[in-house]
């Protein structure tokens, strides 16, 4: 997909004017989501100072250490010509860029912004109020573009294409780990290019929703939740869940993952333009509870993902958001009672008539030979 549709050069004026919304004189954006997200340049984090200022009014311009000015040149910032300052080994870029911004009354600083860098800009600009950048970026990052949507979608199948081998990998007698490795060999070959995590939880392990992988050998009857993601080439990540047995499920497993199963279809059901996030958290819980395994979901139906695994829109009771096209979660419901667990994951975008699935890889439970 081309650069200039997921980083197109119009989106550092619609910072620009969000951040002026957001009652801020400026951006202070250092390497990570935010900048990305603003200009296309996937900059190295490290203790040199690498910063895109975005003026609510004014020219926005990118501080770099010198020795990665080319990076910077060939990235869609660069391409798209904004202003690159590089700064040498005795410069000090916190003066660069306070100098060139003047006397702000407020600055938003990106939320992934190092401590390090926070405390100097705090010194370089004694007299701007610190804020947080998503008070003005969150906003415009909740609701992807058309050609972040198929960012999405790529990366949805290619984590689809992951999740139809794990049979290949679950077998009485292996460990988590050593299905974990395979898991995290095949998001890299299917497409991905980092691995962000591969979380295999078997047996009483997949009750525990933040497991990991540990050494514990899986074994005939386990119910194993596997919950794996990565982050493409784009920029775009991947996150979806499933769960599989291994041998025959037991009766309460069974019993229990056909409630799951409701639940995930009706909160996918209940997604549409001008419900609050909250409600569709609320249409998942609804026929868990009645099922009478309400206090054995403990977490919150889902989370916005982009380029981050986990961002704005969060679906949870309290956010009164409405959700709006382009908006894209999870809805991810599970129940643990303690002897197994289970949880279905998809990613879902809102659209102008409802919710669509970008994970179509099949939800039952599947069985694997023991």
């Amino acid at each position: 997909m081309p650069a200039i549709e997921l980083y197109p050069p119009e989106r550092l004026g619609q910072a620009a004017a969000a951040a002026g919304r957001a009652g801020l004189d400026a951006l202070l954006l250092a390497p990570g989501p935010d900048l990305r997200y603003a200009c296309g340049y996937a900059a190295h984090p490290s203790e040199r100072l690498t910063c895109l200022a975005v003026p609510a009014s004014g020219d926005p311009f990118l501080v770099v250490p010198r020795l990665e000015l080319p990076a910077a040149q060939a990235s869609p910032a660069g391409r798209a010509g904004l202003e690159i300052i590089p700064w040498d080994e005795t410069d000090d870029p916190y003066a660069l860029v306070a100098g060139r911004l003047g006397r702000p009354a407020a600055v938003g600083l990106s939320d992934r912004m190092w401590a390090l860098m926070v405390l100097r800009l705090r010194a370089a600009l004694p007299g701007a109020r610190q804020e947080l950048a998503s008070a003005a970026l969150g906003p415009l990052r909740a609701r992807k573009s058309p050609a972040e949507v198929a960012a999405l979608a790529e990366a949805a199948r290619a984590i689809d294409r992951v999740h139809e081998r794990v049979p290949e990998w679950l077998r009485a007698g292996r460990t988590e780990q050593q299905v974990a490795a395979d898991i995290a060999d095949a998001i890299l070959a299917e497409g991905h290019s980092q691995v962000d995590f591969a979380i295999v939880g078997s047996g009483p392990n997949a009750a525990s929703p933040h497991h990991g992988a540990s050494d514990r050998v899986l074994r005939a009857g386990d119910a194993v939740v596997v919950d794996i993601g990565g982050t493409m080439p784009s920029g775009y990540c991947s996150d979806c869940t499933r769960t599989y047995v291994i041998g025959e499920p037991g009766e309460d497993l069974a019993a229990c993952y056909q409630v799951l199963g409701d639940a995930q279809e009706a909160a996918v059901a209940a997604v549409r333009p001008g419900i609050a996030a909250q409600d569709v958290d609320a249409a998942a819980r609804e026929p868990i509870t009645a099922a009478g395994y309400g206090a054995y979901f403990v977490h919150r139906t889902g989370h916005g993902i982009g380029l981050e695994t986990h961002e704005e829109p969060y679906i949870v009771a309290g956010n009164t958001e409405p959700l709006a096209p382009g908006h894209a979660f999870s809805v991810e419901p599970g129940i643990y009672p303690g002897p197994y667990g289970a949880r279905i994951e998809d990613i879902v975008v809102c659209t102008a008539s409802g919710g669509e699935r970008l994970n179509r890889v099949t939800r039952a439970l599947v069985q694997v030979p023991a």
